[in-house]
């Protein structure tokens, strides 16, 4: 008890949101990884490969520009840098 778990961090956008579909990209987790990351799956993410939804989450801020009204920035503590301020 009184152990802190880091939540996983999301593969698209690095912030650290637990998986599933990350609040802070609208990348889903499907457990693609670096290893695959030019492969289009489709599932939850469609015909994004996990390389093409880093470069939207560059340039517009989530992992489809479709998206970008969905989704939020990162929390303190959600931020990828890891620093936790408090």
């Amino acid at each position: 008890m009184g152990e802190h778990v880091v939540p996983v961090a999301c593969p698209c956008c690095a912030s650290r949101t637990g998986g599933g579909t990350c609040p802070v990209c609208f990348w889903t987790d499907d457990g693609q990884s670096d290893a695959d990351a030019d492969a289009v799956r489709g599932g939850p993410n469609g015909d994004l490969s996990l390389s093409h939804a880093r470069l939207n989450y560059a340039v517009y801020g989530a992992s489809h520009p479709r998206y970008q009204d969905m989704v939020r920035p990162a929390r303190p503590d959600e931020r990828p840098d890891g620093a936790r301020r408090g």
